[in-house]
């Protein structure tokens, strides 16, 4: 019988069974600040204890926030992640700068391996840089008050033919065939969004108030330039995320231009609106690879284990733990989400299924980043499994398209088994141009910190147009239109993690390409690169995938180029 448990980890320096409070954890933090370190074992040693610590807080810390995501409207579970985010973050921040000052300073950090620990130095190092007492409090406001947009967004419903649905489940609606039916869909959702607009906005601004703060704080001009040095960003500039979104518009917009052309002839209308771009231009109904949110775990299990058995057997252990959280539900957090629990060493997947192609999509992407979690659990250090998203990403959307070779487990039928595959790739297409308006719309934002709700909206408007608007025409739709960003969690809660994913996608897209020449070799460096966790510089890390760390203009072109390819394979 195959083993699916997960071994308990056997913890060497704190105590077995901790309760994290602050009386319990400050004692540990006093012994690894007041502790002699005279050797280089001896440092080597006491990075091990401090990391054993460090894993013990983060998936205590994880629970709280799954626990909440799982259900906003319990009160007694947003006290406790409250209870992190305000009783203990705050006080181990402070120390935790002590203690990455008391490395830094020790004599014997030059003795250590430096090809091994250059990464961890590089990010100690710049940490200390940044960090700023007046800060602390700052932070854990922000913490507090991000979480505001999922208790709004978790909220929201709507009825249409009589019947309750979330927003998830009701966005099936805009693959009808009836496009009257898409249309009330639509506009049924965007006007429960609008409902929250003030609010969000009014949240939005102390978001952005709070944040430029930190910036000043930490000495910077603005908070899109302190972001950048946080998010340890060593190897590409805001500038260049400008030539790459330059680069988007120049050789991606105008493919997925032709493509709504295409559309607008096959549906027979002579514009597309919002609501056209969902629906199937075959005339069939939208594709249903699964039933129910068991069935989408158990036909991923099947999809994993038919790429390697290893990969399937992950996904076995986290639905034998109960690692799941995968339909759509009332009081349920917004998006989708991989956490991993670092002591534990396997994560945890959530997500919003309404039994779509996009769920499936969202469910080997999360898997994507569960293989990464599981090949990184062993990672001597904690803070080499804490890997930049430019890397966690490329693990995430490069499965989507290995994947694909096995989407048969989720289709019966040949016809739709296509269907999914051109949406797919259309799919990866269409992501590079949102990201770029997401990503330049948080540069205006920070460098713009006195704005208001009316020059946000504009600003993003504008923005949106400049990278084809979603390929329709908004007529009449203004108001809905400059509402669109309010959407993104990740502007809320994550400032700044965006354009990773469109670096990523390029990243994904090679290895695809790769894996499409020579499966196993192709695999088998995609998963030595993911097993690196940040153990070494992001270019290394592509490097050992077999792929460049690039997205420069000819690149974006070259790759571009593929996937119209691939698609005009398929029909």
């Amino acid at each position: 019988m195959i083993d699916l448990t997960i071994p308990p980890k056997k913890r060497n320096y704190i105590p077995q069974e901790l309760e994290i409070k602050w009386d319990n954890i400050k004692p540990i933090l006093d012994e690894l600040l007041s502790r002699e370190i005279n050797s280089v074992q001896a440092l080597e040693n006491w990075l091990k204890d401090k990391s054993e610590l460090e894993a013990a807080l983060e998936e205590d810390f994880a629970w709280r926030y799954i626990r909440m995501s799982c259900d906003t409207a319990n009160e007694k579970l947003v006290q406790d992640f409250q209870y992190f985010a305000t009783e203990i973050e705050p006080k181990v921040s402070p120390i935790n700068n002590q203690l990455n000052k008391k490395f830094n300073d020790n004599p014997y950090i030059d003795a250590l391996d430096q090809e091994k620990y250059f990464v961890y130095i590089r990010g100690i190092r710049k940490a200390i840089e940044i960090y700023r007492d007046e800060n602390v409090e700052l932070l854990t406001k922000l913490q507090v008050a991000q979480q505001k947009y999922q208790a709004t967004t978790g909220a929201m419903s709507v009825i249409i033919k009589d019947q309750e649905y979330t927003l998830e489940q009701a966005s099936n609606f805009l693959r009808d065939t009836d496009r009257a039916v898409r249309q009330n869909a639509w506009e049924t959702i965007q006007q429960r969004r609008l409902v929250d607009k003030d609010n969000l906005n009014l949240l939005f601004d102390e978001l952005v108030a709070m944040r430029h703060q930190v910036a000043l704080n930490a000495g910077f001009e603005n908070y899109r330039d302190y972001m950048f040095q946080a998010l340890g960003r060593f190897d590409y500039t805001p500038q260049d995320c400008y030539q790459f979104h330059e680069a988007i518009e120049k050789h991606i917009v105008p493919l997925l231009s032709e493509q709504a052309e295409k559309r607008a002839s096959a549906l027979g209308i002579p514009n597309l609106r919002p609501w056209d771009m969902e629906v199937s231009t075959t005339g069939k109904p939208a594709l249903k690879p699964f039933r129910n949110g068991e069935e989408l775990i158990d036909k991923s299990i099947a999809c994993f284990n038919q790429i390697d058995p290893k990969l399937g057997h992950m996904l076995s252990i986290m639905k034998a733990n109960k690692l799941f959280d995968v339909e759509s539900r009332k009081g349920k957090a917004p998006g989708g989400y991989n956490y991993p629990l670092a002591e534990t060493g396997a994560p945890f997947i959530f997500m919003n299924s309404a039994n779509s192609l996009r769920d499936l999509t969202t469910m080997v992407h999360e898997g994507g980043h569960a293989v990464h979690t599981f090949l990184t659990a062993g990672l001597e250090l904690n803070d080499f499994k804490h890997c930049p998203s430019e890397v966690a990403e490329l693990a995430s959307m490069s499965m989507e398209l290995i994947s694909m070779g096995n989407w048969n487990i989720y289709f019966d039928n040949e016809d739709d088994l296509l269907r999914a595959k051109k949406e797919q790739l259309t799919d990866v297409l269409k992501t590079l141009p949102w990201v770029a308006v997401i990503d330049q719309f948080q540069h205006w934002i920070y460098t713009n910190p006195e704005h208001n709700a009316a020059d946000r909206e504009e600003a993003f408007k504008q923005i949106y147009s400049r990278f084809g608007a979603g390929f329709t025409h908004w007529d009449g739709l203004e108001q809905q239109m400059g509402n669109l960003w309010q959407k993104q969690l990740h502007l809320f809660e994550v400032p700044f993690y965006y354009i990773e994913y469109a670096i990523a996608q390029l990243g994904a897209i090679a290895i695809w390409k790769n894996y499409k020449e020579n499966p196993q070799d192709a695999l088998k460096q995609y998963l030595a690169a993911l097993s690196l966790g940040y153990s070494k510089p992001i270019g290394e890390i592509y490097k050992t995938a077999g792929i460049r760390f690039d997205f420069s203009p000819a690149y974006v072109q070259e790759l571009a180029a593929f996937i119209k390819e691939e698609l005009a394979k398929l029909g």
